[in-house]
This record gives C-alpha cells, structure tokens and sequence, in this order.
C-alpha cells in the first residue's frame, strides 16, 4: 500500500465520491435491501439538522454502511480498519477508497485519524462509525473501543446512536427476513467520554434488544483528548 489511506484531506471528498457512494446505495445496496429482506428505518426524525455529528451503529454484516448511508440520506466518510486497505487487493482498495472510507489502526487511535476528521469539517459528508470495532453477530453490545468519544470530544460533534438488527445472518430468499435501521436521539458530546459510551452502549442495547454488558473497567479521560485536538 503506496498511499496512505489514513491521511485524507477534504478536497478528496468530492462529488466525484458522492456520486459513486450515490450510485452503489441506489442501484446496489436499496434493490438488495429490498429484494432480500424487508428493510424499514425508525427515527428520521432524530437526526440533527444543519449541523455535523457522528452516526455509529452495531455491527452485524457488509452490507452495515450502506444500510446507515440509506437510512440518514447523506454522504458518510467511514472509519474502516487498514487491513481492508492493506490485504484485501486492488478491488476492495479501489471500492473502499472511491465510496469515501478511510483506514483507521484499530489498536491505536492515530493523530493522522483526527486530522481527516478535521478535514471533514470543510466538507458536507458525515463521519460514521463502528464503536464495537469488527463484526459482532452474538447479539450482544459489548467491547466498545474508547476512540469514537474520544474523536467525537476532539471534534466537538455529537452521536447519533443507531441500531442495526436483522443482517445477523445472510439471506438470499426474497422477503425472507426484516432489517430495522433504528436511529435514536443524539449523545451530547460535552459528556464525559465514559458516558458516552455508556449512553452509547445502553441506548443502541435498547433500540436493538441486544444484551449490553458494563466494561469491566471504567475508561479514564486523560491528556490523551487534548493531544487530539491540538492536531
């Protein structure tokens, strides 16, 4: 991987992007959607409206971006983890890249992560977010990694939690199974970074019924925030 993935800068989320991220939600992912499951989303009204924020949902399946791209109706730059980038061929790199994905270390937050968040800031795309890290189907909101409040403190934007239930498994039948986007009220970002993602966990569990289960150890703030928004 010649270039870096993580580093991104605002005139790369062009309207070039968004009409690639456009075309794959509506003549990929929504006949998908409609064809294989039965596919509602609850609580439009939720979304905050002529401001930026973060969307961060479970993870269950692939098909989780496109469905939470669909569901809040604009363009969204996700975080994606750099093996996606690194291992998985030209294919997948190009597609990544093209519908606005950047690579994230999943093991560290990286200054380089905050500083593309910041590029978003000149732009009209979102950030979206996997809180929980890779793809969890034991219906169960555990694991939460600390980073998406920390970026969410650094940035100064709120999170809008949303669930996804119904992709737990795969399905090729027609109208076989329903997939419910459910988006809940905004988490403040002037919370502490352990409330949000408590607010997080306990509030996607709800909207879900999943299971939440507390950390087993409390997440301190620490200077590690400052140093982020002094990127």
């Amino acid at each position: 991987m010649n270039r870096n993935y993580a580093r991104r800068y605002a005139n790369e989320f062009n309207i070039f992007r968004l009409i690639y991220q456009s075309l794959w939600c509506l003549f990929i992912a929504i006949p998908i959607f409609w064809l294989f499951y039965k596919f509602e989303v609850r609580g439009r009204e939720n979304l905050p409206k002529g401001k930026k924020f973060i969307c961060a949902a479970n993870h269950v399946s692939f098909l989780d971006p496109f469905l939470v791209s669909v569901a809040v109706i604009k363009p969204i730059a996700y975080m994606a983890k750099k093996e996606l980038f690194e291992n998985d061929g030209p294919i997948v790199r190009f597609n990544m890249d093209w519908l606005g994905a950047f690579a994230v270390n999943r093991e560290k937050l990286e200054v380089s992560t905050i500083k593309t968040v910041k590029e978003l800031y000149k732009t009209n795309w979102l950030l979206g977010i996997f809180p929980q890290g890779g793809i969890r189907r034991n219906r169960t909101i555990e694991k939460i990694n600390k980073g998406f409040a920390v970026i969410a403190k650094a940035a100064k934007w709120d999170i809008v939690p949303i669930s996804i239930t119904g992709c737990e498994e795969y399905n090729w039948i027609p109208f076989k199974s329903k997939v419910i986007v459910q988006i809940g009220e905004p988490i403040s970002c002037e919370l502490s970074q352990e409330e949000i993602i408590e607010t997080w966990g306990k509030k996607v569990a709800q909207m879900s019924g999943y299971k939440y289960v507390e950390p087993e150890t409390k997440n301190n703030e620490t200077t590690e925030q400052k140093e982020y928004a002094d990127a």
